[in-house]
């Protein structure tokens, strides 16, 4: 499969943008039919993740006020549980600064309802992204191990946030892949040793974000809220691309790297790595700095941030709206519908990606023959963040190939059972970042039926050792089984499971 997404038409439906770019190649082979309702069940996820309209619907100007906020975006518990108003005509300057996978659709909303009000701007996108915003600047930054884009682009955040004055306004914009994209390594250690640690607890390990940031908040000069003390005495505006409680926002925080962090420390970045096996092979300058322990550059406890003036906003509850517009669409086409694993975090799907595809698949079986625990036709849907470790592979893939490549092998035969699973954001795994010398398209994720495998043995590919090797991007485009899609907000995966 070779699709050039560069002159690839944009549909529009309803007013919103389509998100999977290849329709027509993963649709009209092995199970067509089934393969259709999960492409429409994927797309109607996808589309509904998109965060542009949320946002400007908490955005108003009126009679020279900007008006922020409205009952969905305001966290429960915060104990401000008004809009935040600001004349105009008294407030200083406007700025926009922010880092998540897809943070340009909400830029781009706030550029859209302040036009010219704003004075300056910049946010840092993944690599492979699209230049969407005309006032804010942008920089493409690598993911998930940060490259010098990301440098480039924290220094321009950081130039911003030292301009603010205290009568200013500062727009700040989180969500997924801010660990990542903010990175600016603290002095005395280099980008260099910060890309090894990343890639041997990431790539190699698979360690959750949780537990890496506990590490990455010490060794950089952004993170951990550090950002944030350069903006004061400027008034603050911290947009969230989720939905979150206040108190999880303030004192339970350490990956929204604009807000307090009260829970790590340099003690706890050195237990993860030794938790994670990881203390030998890390570099020298990164057990130094660690162990040195610097209170003067410990991250921003949550005692200092509310001294200053600041907001939160949450942009809806995306997650959910993801997964409800696909349990609606599985709904309108004829199936029951019934959710295996969401949000909050304890309750959603967190697993190595190819046993989980492995799990799912035999559920599946079980009921196309059994009928248990539901009875057919019926769609099981699950958000999550599976995970892939990749040990010393070197291969091209994600987690929700290998979750799909999988579930292939548990379903050969089947002329029932149809597989899709993607990553919201439109680039499942690394994206560009280890692609470029292979030359290889970024896939969103896969889709998958009972004919796959005799596809893959036509084309002579090794599913077993694709899986093996992690590279699971080849064999998934060679039999038209990859899903391209525009990029966006990175939220979840999803995950779709039709028995027909």
């Amino acid at each position: 499969m070779v699709l050039d997404t560069t002159h690839y038409l944009e549909y529009f439906f309803g007013g919103m943008i389509l998100r999977i770019l290849n329709k027509k190649e993963i649709t009209m082979h092995g199970n067509i039919q089934g393969r259709n309702d999960v492409y429409e069940i994927l797309e109607a996820g996808l589309v509904a993740a998109d965060p542009y309209n949320k946002t400007k619907e908490m955005l108003k100007i009126k009679d020279n006020n900007l008006i922020i906020g409205n009952k969905k975006c305001i966290p429960n518990g915060d104990p401000n549980n008004k809009n935040e108003i600001i004349n105009l005509s008294k407030v200083g300057k406007i700025y926009v600064v922010g880092a998540a996978k897809g943070v340009q659709r909400i830029a781009k909303a706030i550029e859209d309802v302040l036009g010219e009000t704003i004075e300056e701007g910049h946010v840092i996108d993944k690599k492979g992204a699209k230049i969407e915003l005309k006032r804010i600047g942008v920089t493409l930054g690598g993911h998930p191990v940060p490259d010098n884009d990301c440098i480039k682009g924290c220094k321009e955040i950081l130039r911003i946030a030292k301009k603010a004055k205290e009568n200013d306004v500062v727009f700040t914009i989180s969500g997924n892949g801010v660990s990542s994209l903010l990175s600016l390594p603290v002095e005395g250690v280099n980008l260099e040793d910060i890309q090894k640690t990343v890639y041997l607890m990431q790539i190699e390990r698979g360690v959750p974000t949780e537990d890496l940031c506990h590490i990455r908040n010490h060794l950089d000069i952004m993170k951990g809220g550090k950002v944030t003390r350069f903006i004061w005495p400027a008034k603050a505006i911290h947009l969230i691309a989720f939905d979150y409680n206040y108190t999880d926002l303030i004192y339970k925080n350490l990956w929204l790297h604009f807000l307090p962090d009260d829970l790590t420390s340099f003690d706890s970045a050195i237990e993860m790595l030794k938790k994670w096996n990881a203390w030998n092979r890390t570099p020298d300058s990164v057990k130094k700095y660690l162990l040195k322990g610097n209170i003067q550059k410990e991250v921003l406890r949550s005692s200092d941030f509310i001294k200053y003036p600041f907001r939160v906003f949450c942009l809806g509850t995306t997650n959910e709206k993801m997964l409800q517009s696909a349990k609606i669409k599985a709904e309108n086409l004829g199936y029951s519908v019934y959710i295996l694993a969401k949000l909050p975090i304890p309750c959603f799907l967190r697993a190595e990606a190819k046993e989980a595809g492995l799990i799912f698949a035999t559920i599946a079986k079980n009921i196309e023959i059994n009928s248990q625990p539901f009875k057919p036709p019926c769609v099981l849907l699950s958000t999550g963040e599976m995970v892939v470790t990749v040990g010393k592979e070197k291969g091209v893939g994600g987690r929700n190939q290998e979750f799909a490549l999988a579930a292939a092998l548990k379903i050969q035969g089947s002329k029932r059972i149809v597989i899709g699973s993607v990553d919201s954001d439109g680039t499942d795994g690394p994206g560009i970042q280890f692609n470029n010398k292979r030359n290889i398209q970024t896939l969103a994720g896969g889709i998958v039926d009972g004919e796959t495998v005799k596809e893959a043995d036509e084309e002579n590919i090794d599913i077993f050792a694709s899986l093996r090797k992690h590279d699971t991007t080849p064999a998934l485009m060679k039999i038209n089984s990859g899903i391209l899609a525009s990029q966006n907000i990175s939220l979840v995966d999803l995950t779709v499971v039709l028995i027909k």
